[in-house]
């Protein structure tokens, strides 16, 4: 039987629809019900492209007065309610509440969040997967998650304490690349766990940057099976427990006068090293 999702034209902010939408703005609400908020027509027909569960669509009437939007709209929208997900036209201040923004996009949807279990890896040899450590700055995160994507990598390992990837900045930052890049969530001892099978069933290596280390990036042999980039947090590095999980550690080579990167940037340069190995 097909399932097609309800439609909806909403005037009022306090509307219980809208209250429930903005609710999602705080990660406690956004776990438990399993989804998140996405803003912009590009992110949502990329989630859609990729099979994601949208679930609810929200976008302006005043889309539809546009002779040049509104096919897109329309087919954004029948394709989301041929899927089952429900739709509401709304004005752009109710928009603007949903986003809290005074200039918010057009387009926002309500999307089922999808991660996968640390025990579902399986790479090959020229695969690079990216670990990152207690990593805080949702802009950040969703930046190396774009990069991910641009470069190809592999996926996304989220260890211990770690901002929301789905918040909505992170989303933001991702520029639709959150929905391409697989997304693992494990703690110390799940990392630990995964960093012993990445050697000894994989025949791969952990790769660390630490500012203590012992190798300069660009002399490790990336070639030597899957490659797992540890990455630290962005204020305290690596911690202990992780360093002991690490296979080699690398230091990043700098000729100016700077002492530190930015964690996205340091992200970018130690996969597109070990993809540069593995093409």
């Amino acid at each position: 039987m097909i399932t097609v999702g309800k439609m909806k034209d909403v005037t009022s902010p306090s509307n219980p629809l809208v209250k429930g939408i903005k609710a999602l703005s705080l990660k406690k609400n956004r776990d438990r019900e399993g989804v998140f908020l996405a803003e912009g027509q590009k992110l949502v027909a990329d989630a859609l492209e990729s099979g994601w569960d949208v679930k609810t669509l929200v976008y302006a009437k005043s889309l539809l007065d546009d002779e040049h939007q509104r096919p897109r709209i329309e087919n954004l929208a029948a394709t989301v309610r041929a899927r089952g997900g429900d739709i509401l036209t709304v004005n752009e201040k109710i928009l603007s509440s949903i986003t809290r923004r005074d200039n918010p996009q057009m387009v926002v949807a309500v999307i089922g969040q999808r991660t996968r279990q640390a025990e579902e890896i399986a790479p090959e040899a020229n695969h690079v997967w990216i670990a990152l450590d207690r990593v805080r700055d949702p802009g950040n995160l969703g930046t190396i998650i774009r990069t991910a994507d641009a470069l190809g990598a592999k996926g996304i390992i989220l260890v211990g304490e770690t901002t929301d990837p789905f918040g909505l900045e992170a989303v933001r930052a991702t520029m639709g690349s959150l929905f391409h890049v697989p997304l693992i969530q494990a703690s110390v001892p799940q990392f630990q766990s995964l960093a012993m099978r990445w050697r000894d069933v994989h025949n791969g290596q952990v790769v660390g940057t630490h500012l203590k280390g012992a190798v300069d990036h660009r002399s490790i042999d990336y070639s030597c099976g899957p490659q797992l980039l540890l990455m630290g947090n962005e204020q305290q590095g690596l911690g202990d427990d992780l360093v002991r999980c690490c296979d080699q550690l690398a230091l990043i080579a700098m000729s100016g006068s700077a002492d530190s990167l930015n964690l996205a940037v340091a992200t970018g340069i130690m996969v597109f090293e070990a993809r540069r190995h593995a093409l």
